[in-house]
């Protein structure tokens, strides 16, 4: 596939702001898996994903006991997940994942950086089957028929495995997450995991050269990111610098 460690995911830069903006994100994200489900880690696999990530992101451990604490005791806001998708700068693909307690107000909020940017906001369904929802692992290596072996055998659905630049990748679909990661940990000792992930990665890549292009692609992204309902912002674009 020649994916590996090619996952097209916004990431926003390390300013004060934009690490509030990181700590609000996983406070809701935990909040939310704490609700639904039990607020005991041990119980809950997605809420423990979402806490071994949110330390490896630095987020403060009193941003994460707050949350789990809040959905215990029952209180606070009904946060709904929802999905927009449509055309970003250079005809890319886009989805942008929120987490809204006013879905009028997100919709309005999401659909004014398409707006500033002559960019398109589609329907639901529009780009979506052009990307992959997978689990991507990513670990230093250099076999990939030693890890296929080891996950196969574990009765993982692997999607790919690939080796590039002494990193392995591996896909699988994201019902598969858990159990790929678990069969990994088990058959690798020490295995340390540079890229923990269910995520959408792109079928097909959109080059974007041109600087104009460039500027108005990162003003697009920018202003999504700023949104506050906005929590992961998934696209095919290569920027050519």
């Amino acid at each position: 596939m020649g994916r590996a460690f090619e996952v097209r995911k916004s990431s926003m830069a390390k300013t004060a702001n934009a690490k509030t903006k990181v700590n609000s994100k996983y406070g809701k994200e935990i909040y939310v898996a704490a609700k639904n489900g039990e607020p005991d880690p041990d119980v809950n696999q997605s809420l423990r994903r979402l806490i071994e990530k949110a330390k490896k992101d630095q987020v403060p451990a009193h941003v994460i006991e707050k949350a789990i604490e809040k959905a215990a005791g029952g209180a606070g806001e009904d946060y709904s997940p929802a999905r927009y998708e449509g055309y970003g700068p250079g005809n890319c693909m886009v989805i942008v994942d929120c987490l809204t307690d006013n879905p009028n107000r997100t919709i309005k909020d999401v659909r004014l950086p398409f707006t500033k940017t002559d960019s398109k906001i589609g329907t639901p369904g529009c780009v979506a089957h052009m990307f992959d929802h997978l689990a991507v692992l990513g670990f230093a290596g250099d076999d990939d028929e030693v890890v296929l072996e080891a996950l196969m055998m574990a009765d993982v659905d692997v999607t790919d495995v690939e080796v590039e630049n002494g990193k392995v990748s591996v896909f699988a679909p994201h019902t598969e997450y858990y159990k790929a990661k678990k069969a990994l940990e088990e058959n690798f000792e020490g295995i340390n995991f540079e890229v923990d992930e269910i995520t959408f990665v792109p079928q097909v890549h959109v080059e974007i050269e041109d600087e104009e292009v460039i500027a108005n692609f990162d003003k697009f992204i920018n202003m999504l990111e700023d949104c506050d309902d906005v929590q992961n912002v998934y696209h095919n674009a290569i920027v050519k610098n």
